[in-house]
């Protein structure tokens, strides 16, 4: 938990370093070419950081999304074990979702 902790901590510094570099290139009214390609490699690197760890959150809410349904389908399974003749409750109408009009 605390290497993902740092990993967000990382994301969320790495987006405030871009929004500098942006705002450094923004304020230049004539920009250093040594310094400004400094400052693209760095975005650069940046980027492909940044990247990488929202491909891996990504794969982690696929993950939990992948047990949420799994879990959702041994719910329906059950729901369909349950017979619907045993109900005390029902009124004995017919299923009018099959009707066709």
């Amino acid at each position: 938990m605390a290497k993902e902790k740092q990993d967000t901590k990382n994301l969320n510094n790495n987006l405030k370093r871009l929004s500098e570099i942006t705002e450094w290139f923004d304020n230049q009214e004539e920009i250093d070419v040594e310094e400004g390609l400094k400052k693209v490699k760095e975005a650069v690197e940046l980027i492909k950081a940044s990247k990488a760890r929202l491909k891996t959150i990504e794969n982690e809410f696929k993950e939990i999304k992948k047990e949420v349904n799994l879990e959702g389908d041994d719910e329906e399974e059950k729901e369909e074990d349950i017979d619907p003749e045993d109900n005390e409750d029902s009124d004995n109408e017919p299923d009018t979702k099959d009707i066709p009009f």
